[in-house]
């Protein structure tokens, strides 16, 4: 049985609908690409098999998501409806209030997933008119595992899964130590930036450290690429 608030409101009934626990962080996972119960599972790490299908099966009845099986494929997908992407700007307003009033470093033992450390990363240099003097490209290499390409071009920033030739600045890095780069204080940038390795120019390493509010060392002008910033 639906819960409800008891009183008529269009706030109240929305919020019987996505306001349960990880209703809205699924509907998230599903704003990029349709996912499969496996990858949903995964993505929202401390939930259990049987409260994803509860709320899978809840969103699916209000008609916010549907399930979809491919011809060429054996697995169920999930995917939203257009009342679904409807609420987008729900969701970017809540990352943006997120990273004004939220935002925090991951605690111990907290999952950290690169995808949604760079899709803050964008969404906060965006919101913030964060931009650069000339285009650039960012390479970061999370270990273990994967590599996302931050790109300014045309006073955008975005972002993709994957590397690309040649990037400006490749900065190697765990997913929690960047989680914790963008959370903290600018006091204290500048000590984790000394636990990443940062390459490209001089002139390009500066630029990517200003733009976090880090000063690089006078002498990183004159020592070449590969620089390791202590």
């Amino acid at each position: 049985m639906t819960r409800t608030y008891g009183h008529y409101c269009p706030v109240a009934h929305a919020l019987e609908v996505v306001g349960d626990r990880w209703s809205l962080l699924i509907v998230r996972d599903l704003l990029n690409k349709p996912q499969r119960f496996s990858d949903l599972l995964r993505y929202s790490s401390s939930i259990t098999p049987k409260w994803l299908m509860l709320r899978l099966r809840k969103l699916e009845e209000a008609g916010v998501i549907e399930r979809e099986k491919r011809q060429d494929r054996r697995e169920v997908w999930y995917k939203l409806t257009s009342a679904g992407y409807d609420l987008r700007p729900v969701v970017e307003a809540l990352l943006a209030w997120g990273l004004r009033y939220a935002i925090r470093p991951p605690l111990p033992g907290e999952v950290v997933r690169p995808e949604l450390a760079v899709d803050t990363l964008v969404a906060s240099l965006n919101k913030r008119g964060r931009g650069l003097s000339q285009p650039a490209t960012w390479l970061l290499h999370f270990t273990p595992g994967s590599s996302y390409t931050l790109s300014f071009i045309n006073g955008r920033w975005s972002a993709r899964e994957g590397e690309e030739d040649n990037p400006d600045v490749t900065v190697r890095t765990s997913p929690e130590a960047w989680a914790t780069f963008l959370a903290v204080k600018r006091s204290e940038c500048s000590k984790i930036a000394q636990t990443m390795l940062i390459d490209g120019t001089p002139e390009r390493i500066e630029e990517f450290l200003h733009t976090f509010g880090v000063q690089a060392d006078e002498g990183l002008r004159d020592t070449g690429t590969a620089i390791r910033v202590k």
